[in-house]
């Protein structure tokens, strides 16, 4: 079993459940083709595979990050060298991280505070084009996954370190005393968002 998880200089860096791809490739046996899979929310993945050397790469515009690329602009890969279960994390660069996220739960309303901290600047810099609220029944809590969100365009934020986002919870059936909550945000001209961690807010 080979497993592991997306980090920045070791943190996590959390993605929307099922969205974001990689590739395996094996050479030395013929026809190669790829062993794809996709990270889960916390970024994680796991693949189950023989011994071997491996190259792992992330296709090009998959994440909310820049993965290394060779000389020739093409997406580079990382060796891995199979031999029983091992744990190898993969270092992307995000665009932003989700800074000092705080929720909290009173009556039918949940609340989110947070910061945001831009990583890449320069030529290859994007702006913030949507920042979103989102909660859900169930652990799964995305653009896709939730029962409410409140969301905040990008040139509405005037202070990165300082966002707040108010979402009513509605009716839900059968009922229960709490959600679960995450931030997402959208950045300019990237398909895949970057998360907050999930947290389960008591109503």
């Amino acid at each position: 079993m080979l497993s592991g998880r997306l980090t920045y200089q070791g943190e996590p860096v959390h993605v929307e459940y099922d969205r974001v791809s990689f590739q395996l490739f094996q050479f030395g046996f013929g026809k190669v083709g790829a062993i794809g899979g996709t990270f889960d929310q916390e970024g994680k993945y796991s693949m189950l595979l023989f011994d071997g050397e491996y190259k792992f790469t992330i296709p090009t515009g998959q994440g909310p990050f820049l993965w290394k690329k060779t000389t020739s602009g093409a997406p580079d890969s990382l060796t891995i060298n199979v031999q029983g279960a091992q744990t190898v994390d993969i270092e992307v660069t995000p665009y932003y991280m989700v800074r000092n996220p705080e929720f909290s739960g009173s009556g039918q309303t949940v609340s989110g505070s947070f910061g945001l901290d831009k990583i890449i600047d320069g030529a290859d810099g994007r702006d913030v084009e949507q920042v979103n609220l989102y909660i859900n029944k169930t652990l799964f809590v995305s653009g896709a996954d939730n029962i409410a969100t409140s969301s905040l365009g990008g040139s509405e934020i005037t202070d990165l370190n300082n966002i707040n986002l108010q979402v009513t919870v509605p009716a839900m059936t059968p009922s229960q005393n709490y959600v679960f909550a995450r931030i997402g945000v959208k950045i300019a001209g990237v398909e895949d968002m970057i998360f907050s961690p999930i947290e389960k807010i008591n109503l």
